[in-house]
């Protein structure tokens, strides 16, 4: 039985975003509860990562926020069971809430599949606003065709045969780098992130992202170190920035 106190949806949408909030300190969870719904998301809140699970059993999410430091099951702990591959939940977005910054507890919930971290103090408005970018990023985006050959500068990438030339010549790229570049290409000057850049290989993580994206740039950019084209977006991953062409605009 879900307790009804724990769901405030007061005027809120049935369609509305609906956030699963876990914290163990009340005063928190009655803050960003009311805040949240004010914002115009439905909210459910939780005390601990059991309760959490039963609130899982019978309702469906669109966001998890998370505490790290909770009695019994961290939020790391919790994140990771959301994230293991036969679970339906492992592809809607986590925001951490944690007091911790030291660097070993953010690699190791970016290695759970956080998608964002928020440290404490903070603003609810900060906590609202990356909870919108991260639902639109999260967000089905319309389909259209892809071209057949997308050009950056004197590059051009072909999507079918995953070939990339400078002019005529054949430029020499790895399969992950093909990959990133099907990628980056499919969503000219938008972003993508770097747990997605990083797939689903064995050992991929998105801290090797940055070194395949380095390897890239030595092969596509003048001066790796200003990139012109395969720019970096700060919090978030990188981006390819293409000439128009079939529809597509350079940003």
């Amino acid at each position: 039985m879900i307790p009804q106190s724990a769901i405030l949806a007061a005027n809120v949408p049935d369609d509305a975003p609906h956030l699963l909030l876990v914290d163990d300190d009340r005063r928190i969870r009655d803050l960003l509860s009311r805040y949240l719904a004010g914002e115009g998301y439905r909210i459910t809140s939780a005390a601990s990562a059991a309760d959490a699970r039963k609130h899982l059993e019978h309702l469906a999410f669109d966001l998890f926020i998370l505490d790290v430091m909770m009695p019994g099951e961290s939020g790391l702990d919790f994140a990771a069971w959301l994230r293991r591959t036969d679970s339906q939940f492992q592809r809607l977005p986590i925001v951490m809430l944690t007091a911790r910054s030291e660097t070993a507890d953010r690699v190791r919930g970016l290695e759970a599949g956080v998608d964002d971290y928020l440290g404490k103090p903070f603003e609810p408005r900060e906590l609202s606003l990356r909870i919108a970018s991260i639902l639109r990023r999260a967000a089905p985006q319309p389909t259209q065709p892809l071209p057949e050959i997308v050009r950056f500068g004197a590059f051009t990438f072909s999507f079918e045969r995953g070939e990339l030339r400078d002019g005529d010549q054949l430029i020499r790229i790895s399969d992950r780098e093909r990959e990133m570049l099907r990628m980056l290409a499919a969503v000219p000057g938008g972003s993508v992130s770097r747990e997605a850049l990083a797939g689903n290989e064995p050992g991929a993580n998105p801290r090797t992202v940055d070194v395949q994206v380095n390897r890239l740039r030595r092969k596509i950019e003048k001066d790796p170190a200003e990139p012109v084209y395969l720019q970096t977006v700060r919090g978030t991953g990188y981006r390819l920035v293409l000439e128009g062409q079939s529809g597509f605009t350079v940003t």
